[in-house]
C-alpha cells in the first residue's frame, strides 16, 4: 500500500492532510460505514479524525494510519454512546443496494473487533499487522478475529440466501 505522505518536501503539512483526505477520505468513510452501519457515524468520525490530525500537526508521524485508527475509535465511541442512550426505533433512511445492505447488517452481528478486522483487512486492504496497530491489538489476535468474523459472515449471509 502506498502512502499519500510521500510528497515533495516543499508541500506543507496541511496540504498533505488535505491530499490524504481527497485521495483516501472516501475509502475511510466506506470502511467506517461497513463498520458502523450508519452513514452519519461514518461521516462524523471521518470529519473528527481529520480535524484532530490537523490540530495535532507534527505530533503525528503517519497521518494516514493515525486517521484510520482515530476514525475507528471515534465511531466505536459514538456507537457505544448511542447504545447507552438509544430508544428503540428505526434505522436511518440511507438507501443501499440489497447486497451491500445485507453485508452491513451481517457485519453488525460481529463483535466490534471482528468487524474492525474484517473491514480494515478485507475492505481497506491493510495487512493484519497494520490492522493490529490501528485497532490496538496484536497480529495473532487480528488473524483470529478475521477467521471468526469471516466464518460468522459466511453463516449469516448464507442464511440470507436460503
Amino acid at each position: 500500500m502506498t502512502s499519500v505522505d510521500h510528497v515533495p518536501a516543499d508541500v506543507s503539512r496541511t496540504d498533505r492532510i488535505e491530499r490524504l483526505y481527497r485521495e483516501r477520505g472516501d475509502r475511510i468513510w466506506r470502511g467506517l460505514l461497513a463498520f458502523a452501519g450508519d452513514p452519519e457515524v461514518a461521516s462524523d468520525a471521518v470529519a473528527e479524525a481529520f480535524a484532530q490530525v490537523l490540530r495535532r500537526g507534527d505530533e503525528v508521524r503517519d497521518p494516514e494510519r493515525w486517521v484510520w485508527r482515530a476514525a475507528f475509535r471515534i465511531a466505536a465511541g459514538e456507537l457505544k454512546e448511542r447504545r447507552r442512550s438509544e430508544v428503540l426505533g428505526t434505522a436511518g433512511s440511507y438507501e443501499m443496494e440489497e447486497p451491500a445492505r445485507d453485508l452491513v447488517v451481517a457485519l453488525g452481528a460481529l463483535s466490534e473487533r471482528q468487524r474492525a478486522a474484517v473491514v480494515l483487512h478485507d475492505g481497506a486492504g491493510y495487512p493484519s499487522k497494520e490492522v493490529a496497530r490501528i485497532i490496538g491489538s496484536t497480529d495473532v489476535a487480528v488473524r483470529v478475529h478475521l477467521m471468526r468474523g469471516r466464518r460468522r459472515l459466511r453463516e449469516l449471509l448464507k442464511e440470507d440466501d436460503d
